[in-house]
């Protein structure tokens, strides 16, 4: 698995933002969805294209599009959802899956209780979003589901990441035979008791959404 720390001075201005707990839910979703646009970028430089020829009003020209099929974007719920709208805004044309997971407070793993993904995912290059690599029970479970369905290229893009959820992600990935990247905006230094990244953002969710009981 490789592992891109993303290294820029508007990437680090606007995850302390994040990271600052009088940071309201306007803000911080605003702010999350410019940070995701910048981590895009990085995400998507092995994206699959093919060469094509257009004709300027000057003269013809050779120059790329995204090849089919088209790249899939796959945000956990819920708070992967507040990730969707960056990401679209630089790859408009991908399609779009959805994937629900919600994290047992007790056992730590990932449950997951819905999906809207295609049946057939050969051949695609998948996107998964998800706000904080903690444990990496949810990302190891998306990654896992979606390699059950075909895709052969997978990339996660988090805000977040501790030593210990990128830890897991290597040891599960090992056997899948999928080459697997993560891109992060800051890679923070532990888990707590309870499995939150230190020093962390918060819940991302509850963050962008405000707490739903």
């Amino acid at each position: 698995m490789q592992v891109h720390v993303a290294d820029h001075p508007l990437v680090s201005h606007k995850l302390t933002v994040l990271r600052d707990e009088r940071t309201d839910s306007p803000t911080f979703r605003r702010l999350a969805d410019e940070l995701v646009t910048l981590l895009a970028y990085e995400a998507t430089r092995d994206v699959r294209v093919e060469p094509v020829q257009v004709r300027t009003p000057v003269a013809e020209a050779t120059g790329v599009r995204l090849s089919e099929p088209r790249p899939l974007v796959v945000p956990i719920l819920r708070a992967g959802l507040g990730m969707l709208e960056g990401m679209q805004r630089l790859v408009p044309t991908a399609e779009v899956g959805f994937l629900g997971m919600v994290r047992n407070e007790e056992t730590l793993e990932a449950d997951t209780y819905a999906e809207r993904l295609p049946d057939d995912l050969s051949g695609r290059q998948c996107y998964v979003l998800d706000p904080m690599l903690a444990t990496g029970g949810s990302l190891a479970a998306a990654i896992q589901f979606l390699v059950r369905r075909g895709a052969d290229h997978i990339t996660a893009v988090c805000l977040l990441a501790a030593p210990e959820g990128i830890a897991r992600i290597e040891k599960e990935m090992e056997e899948i035979g999928v080459p697997v990247t993560l891109v992060v905006a800051g890679l923070d230094d532990h888990l707590n008791e309870l499995g939150y990244i230190v020093p962390g953002l918060g819940d991302a969710g509850d963050r962008l959404y405000g707490v739903a009981d």
